[in-house]
């Protein structure tokens, strides 16, 4: 059966899923997406890419359903049109790029998301006040995070830096991010198909992995209240800085 046998594969998918589910239901879910990191230090990065897409799209429905309605539309014509063009920019230069490439670039999304977000979590940060809305940031920023998305499921970066800083309310920032990568992830599919990354081997350790979605969609909601998400970005972040930093040593040298 041509599914990957691995068992360190499986070892890491597993968490990397479930954790990723949590996040997709709203608990920390600023902790990022750790599903391609982490399966990157096994398989091929490009690999890793193939097999998250379908469960991302899972994950995408679930998520859709708790947020619906609460979404901003004007956010979402600013920052979709970017996000779409970033996807077909993504998808041309995937088609190019080395694995060793895709690894470096993959672990540099993820520690340069860690260092981000340790640094704004500093103590005794001061809070900016909310910033406007503008059309060419949220185009350029929707571009990046669709191009990101595209190669390494890595969008939440990009995007974080034009939305978070609008202080949109809680439910309608949750909800306009989880439209605008359900929209973009769904179209990924067809660029993924074409290049080939949604072989029958992927497809088929994308369908044994399922079964985790919805468990870790509910981890997520019953997390709610019963572990601080300070605790949780702790063990997320620690996986990042560890794939993150094997990534970037092995993408570089593979380049070098």
């Amino acid at each position: 059966m041509p599914i990957i046998a691995d068992p360190w594969f499986w070892v890491l998918a597993i968490p990397a899923v479930l954790l990723t589910g949590i996040t997709k239901a709203g608990f920390a879910s600023g902790a990022g997406n750790s599903m391609v990191p982490l399966m990157s230090l096994v398989i091929p990065a490009p690999q890793a890419a193939g097999i998250a897409l379908p469960l991302l799209c899972a994950m995408d429905i679930a998520s859709l359903k708790a947020w619906w309605g609460k979404w901003s539309k004007e956010q979402l014509w600013i920052i979709m049109p970017g996000g779409l063009l970033g996807v077909l920019i993504g998808a041309a230069i995937f088609g190019f790029l080395p694995d060793a490439a895709v690894k470096l670039m993959v672990g540099a999304i993820a520690l340069i998301f860690l260092a981000r977000s340790l640094w704004q979590g500093r103590p005794g940060r001061a809070t900016p006040p909310p910033a406007t809305s503008s059309r060419p940031k949220g185009a350029f920023w929707g571009m990046m995070s669709g191009l990101t998305s595209t190669i390494a499921h890595a969008g939440g970066p990009p995007l974080a830096v034009y939305l978070y800083p609008l202080r949109l309310e809680r439910a309608a920032l949750a909800a306009t991010t989880v439209v605008f990568f359900g929209v973009v992830n769904y179209v990924k599919l067809v660029p993924y198909f074409l290049l080939g990354q949604l072989s029958l081997t992927n497809v088929l350790t994308s369908l044994l992995l399922l079964p985790l979605v919805p468990v870790g969609v509910r981890m997520g909601i019953w997390l709610q209240g019963r572990m601080s998400d300070k605790v949780f970005y702790r063990i997320v972040y620690v996986m990042l800085a560890v794939s993150g930093t094997k990534l970037v040593y092995d993408g570089m040298k593979g380049l070098i």
